[in-house]
């Protein structure tokens, strides 16, 4: 991959629905100030991980190699915990985000089965994956474009909009940021400010998949720290620059209520056809998250697979250097997410959706940690930090930084009614992954010994021959 497929599958990841539709919802609780706090909050929190990543994976460039750096650098369970976490997080996301997609064309087409747009969808998927890398990053690219520049489109006419220089169709005067403190700073208090905080938190996952492709990059001591930043300095630009127009555009008794802020922010700004527009918008941003969700999921299951922790034909790849079957068992998987999604909506896809927000934050907490360790081990071995190739800036302040925003906003999942479940399934879920791994490990050195038996049996059986 090149530096602008790395950029646009971080985006793509990251830009969802979530920006689509609960930007309004944040701005009714918390507020238009309180809102554009947390994803101040989010965005530091980000950059802090993403410069903890870039440093690490410039240093061992290798595909999934997100749960590589907590093994190497943390303990290998930690490791193998991560890549689980992190694996059932993006095939929840395929799932979920493929229904998703089917119910988006089911709004032109309402006579057609929801599950044949989901067949249609699955298909298109498996096509861009299992090809090629370079198919799959192009198919993204384009997904992700779209995306990028309805939010261009948002920030620039909506900011001429704020200013008077654009007239809002409905004749209001000039917002200007009136909007933004007409209730005050924090008009619900402070406790929603916090919820969104944690709500923000998942809003960017997705930025760590420059780490996942590390492994199928060209030139990774190049292409990775020019993608980081420019990754980093969009992501803070797209959000912020948008959430700041929704806020002065959408007074607060009315975001979140019936509509997407989006669709609002259309509408005043008297641009036809709103609701196609943004739902096209949304079938592509769907579209990339699940095939983001494959390609990641794939590329953890190759992993752990190649490091013997999940069976050896899962690590196998075709002549074109692409892990089928590991794809094939992703793909599987997110199918089972997206029957749990029609079937069993209110409880298994309840559980599962909660890990994955859950997850987001130990996979990123252990990016930090990792990389706090590998400085310090880096220097105790007597090399100096002029021989990294890429470093991270402010060591050891941003490590430790993203990793107690992580931590607090593990903590902030107790006191959010909402994502509790995060919590309760999480936790148990890492706990089974310890165990897991444990029994694996108990396995490998029974079976390790079991060889050097063997081995010393046939020695000895050779001396007594001679």
């Amino acid at each position: 991959m090149k530096a602008r497929h790395l950029i646009m599958l971080s985006l793509g990841g990251v830009i969802g629905t979530g920006l689509f539709f609960n930007t309004g919802g944040m701005i009714a609780s918390a507020g238009a100030f309180g809102t554009l706090l947390a994803y101040a909050a989010g965005a530091l929190m980000i950059y802090a991980v993403m410069q903890s990543l870039g440093e690490l994976s410039v240093a061992m460039p290798v595909t999934g190699s997100i749960h590589t750096f907590a093994s190497a650098f943390i303990s290998p369970a930690t490791g193998f915990t991560a890549a689980m976490l992190y694996m059932v997080t993006w095939v929840v996301a395929m799932g979920t985000n493929l229904l998703a997609a089917a119910f988006s064309m089911a709004y032109w087409f309402p006579n057609v089965e929801i599950w044949m747009w989901c067949a249609v969808f699955l298909a298109l998927l498996a096509v861009m994956n299992f090809f090629s890398t370079r198919l799959f990053a192009e198919g993204e690219f384009v997904f992700s474009l779209v995306k990028v520049v309805m939010i261009q489109i948002v920030i620039l006419f909506g900011g001429l909009a704020i200013f008077g220089i654009l007239p809002l169709s409905d004749g209001s005067p000039t917002p200007y940021f009136s909007n933004i403190t007409a209730h005050g700073w924090f008009p619900n208090g402070l406790a929603p400010v916090f919820a969104a905080m944690t709500t923000v938190t998942f809003a960017f996952l997705g930025t760590e998949l420059i780490g996942v492709a590390a492994g199928e990059t060209e030139s990774p001591e190049h292409v990775i720290p020019m993608a980081i930043r420019t990754t980093v300095i969009r992501l803070v630009v797209f959000f912020m620059g948008t959430v700041l127009v929704l806020a002065a555009l959408v007074p607060v008794e009315t975001a979140g209520v019936t509509k997407s802020p989006f669709i609002v922010v259309f509408e005043r700004l008297g641009i036809p056809y709103a609701t196609d527009i943004l739902n096209f918008v949304i079938l592509t941003a769907v579209l990339s998250a699940a095939n983001s969700g494959l390609y990641a999921s794939g590329r953890m299951i190759w992993s752990l697979a190649y490091e013997g922790l999940l069976p050896k034909k899962l690590a196998e790849q075709n002549e074109r250097g692409v892990p089928v079957r590991a794809l094939a068992v992703a793909l599987a998987g997110g199918m089972l997410a997206l029957l749990s999604g029609v079937f069993a909506a209110d409880t298994v896809l309840i559980v599962l959706t909660s890990i994955t927000g859950f997850s987001a934050l130990i996979v990123w907490g252990s990016i930090c940690l990792s990389h706090y360790n590998f400085r310090r081990r880096w220097l105790k071995s007597g090399k100096t930090l002029e021989m990294l190739r890429y470093r991270a800036p402010l060591f050891p302040f941003l490590p430790i930084l993203g990793g107690l925003m992580c931590a607090g906003s593990l903590v902030g999942l107790a006191f959010d009614e909402r994502q509790q479940a995060a919590l309760w399934t999480g936790i148990p879920f890492v706990i089974l992954c310890y165990a897991i791994h444990a029994r694996i490990e108990k396995r490998r050195k029974a079976a390790a010994t079991e060889t050097g038996s063997q081995t010393a049996g046939a020695t000895a059986l050779e001396g007594a021959d001679d």
